[in-house]
């Protein structure tokens, strides 16, 4: 479990090279993986990697009311899939994720970093883990917090505080990733799971997609 959270740490501040490919290989990762995929994998359209964009918007106003009951709604190239957002342990968190979507942030940005079997990352404009929407939403998630296979999070560097989030989200895609309880939860796949995990198989050792892979729209319900 201990080996899993400093992955996860060096990831997210851009891990040394060493350490990206013990990583993958303990997500069974193949001497071939790494490799450029000759063929769009099954259930996925070929698409064009997003120009990286920068962005400097305003944190928003809270307008999400705790409990209350909202869906995101993820198309990608891959398929779509459905995520439950948590408005009760999570409301400044959602209430973001939400602003974002309603603004189209998520758009066209990519699946930009893909750990076979323990997450995979999107919602970072810039594509290379440093974008955001230029503000940050703080929110420590409970003590007790844990991510289990199709929980979603917000990602942080290693210097944030626990709970700080900005547009990159993450899907967990191992039944336990042991990581500690220091990322903003932001809800639960409830429906496609299966697009999941058909990214999931598209990790490379040097943790991106064998493939782009787009959100061509999220949007809430």
């Amino acid at each position: 479990m201990n080996e899993r959270r400093d992955r996860w740490t060096i990831v997210l501040a851009l891990a040394a090279a060493a350490l990206l490919a013990a990583a993958a290989a303990g997500c069974g990762g193949s001497s071939n993986s790494n490799s450029s995929t000759a063929a769009t994998a099954a259930g996925c359209k070929a698409v064009e990697a997003p120009e990286p964009r920068e962005e400097r918007l305003t944190a928003p106003e809270q307008t999400v009311k705790p409990g209350e009951k909202l869906t995101a709604v993820v198309e990608t190239s891959c398929g779509s899939f459905e995520i439950a957002l948590d408005s009760r342990q999570a409301p400044k968190t959602v209430n973001s994720f939400a602003y974002l979507a309603r603004q189209g942030f998520y758009d066209g940005l990519d699946f930009s970093r893909v750990v076979s079997g323990f997450v995979v990352q999107g919602g970072d404009p810039a594509g290379d883990g440093t974008g955001g929407p230029g503000y940050t939403v703080v929110e420590k998630p409970p003590a007790d917090a844990s991510y289990p296979q199709g929980v979603v999070a917000m990602a942080k560097t290693a210097a944030e505080p626990p709970g700080s989030s900005g547009s990159q989200f993450f899907v967990a895609t191992s039944i336990d990733t042991g990581l500690p309880p220091e990322y903003a939860l932001l809800g639960k796949v409830s429906k496609g799971y299966s697009t999941v995990e058909r990214i999931n198989k598209l990790g490379r050792t040097d943790e991106k997609p064998r493939q782009t892979v787009l959100i061509e729209k999220l949007t809430i319900e």
